[in-house]
C-alpha cells in the first residue's frame, strides 16, 4: 500500500476508502478563486458495485489499494454461480452474476479471463479484448449484400446482440470485440 496526495489521484486507479477498495472513474482538480483547491472524483466501491461522489482536499492523504490480477479459465456455472480456475494453483473461485454484470455474455468454457483480486476476494474481472461467439439468430441473409452494405442484429450465444453485415447467417462464428461489444470479423469454419 502507498500513500499518495489527493493531486496524484488518477482514473483507473484503486484507492481505500473507510476500508473498501475503490476504483477512480473520474477525476477533476478543481481550483476556486478563494480557499484551497478540490478534486472531484466518482468512485466505484469493487465490493459492492455501488458508485459515490466523492471531494479531497488538495492534500488530503489517499491509501492506494493494490490488487492482484490473475489468469483464470471459466469453466461452467450452476444456481447462479460461475466458476472460475487459477491457470497456476488450480485453486478454484466463483463469482455471483452481480459480480460478473455484462460480462457473462462472454463466458465461454476454456476462455481465459483476468480476475482482480482484493486481500484474496474477488472485485472484478477483465475479459479477453475479443472473444469468438457463435450466431444464434440473426435476419435471413440478403441476397448480393457485401460487407459493405447495412447491418443487422443479431443475437449471439450468451445472449448478446450485436450488429453485423447483412451476409451474416444463423450458424456462423463471428469475433465480438469484448470492450465495445461490436462484430470484428467472420471467422472461418
Amino acid at each position: 500500500m502507498g500513500t499518495l496526495v489527493a493531486t496524484q489521484i488518477r482514473v483507473g486507479m484503486t484507492i481505500l476508502r473507510d476500508g473498501e477498495p475503490y476504483k477512480v472513474l473520474t477525476m477533476e482538480h478543481v481550483t476556486p478563486g478563494k480557499g484551497r483547491g478540490m478534486v472531484h472524483a466518482k468512485l466505484k466501491n469493487l465490493k459492492t458495485g455501488a458508485t459515490m461522489e466523492n471531494r479531497f482536499r488538495s492534500d488530503e492523504k489517499v491509501e492506494r489499494a493494490y490488487l492482484e490480477q490473475r489468469e483464470m479459465e471459466y469453466l461452467y456455472n450452476t444456481d447462479g454461480e460461475y466458476w472460475f480456475m487459477d491457470t497456476e494453483s488450480y485453486e478454484q473461485i466463483s463469482l455471483s452474476e452481480d459480480d460478473l454484470g455484462e460480462n457473462t455474455f462472454f463466458l465461454q468454457p476454456n476462455t481465459k479471463f483476468k480476475i482482480d483480486l482484493y486481500e484474496g476476494t474477488p472485485v472484478g474481472l477483465e475479459p479477453p479484448p475479443a472473444i469468438a461467439l457463435k450466431v444464434v439468430e440473426t435476419a435471413p441473409n440478403i441476397k448480393g449484400a457485401t460487407a459493405t452494405s447495412s447491418l443487422k442484429p443479431a443475437t449471439l450465444e450468451g445472449g448478446l446482440t450485436v450488429n453485423v453485415p447483412s451476409f451474416i447467417e444463423a450458424g456462423e462464428v463471428i469475433r465480438v470485440d469484448t470492450s465495445e461489444k461490436k462484430y470484428l470479423e467472420r471467422l472461418k469454419q
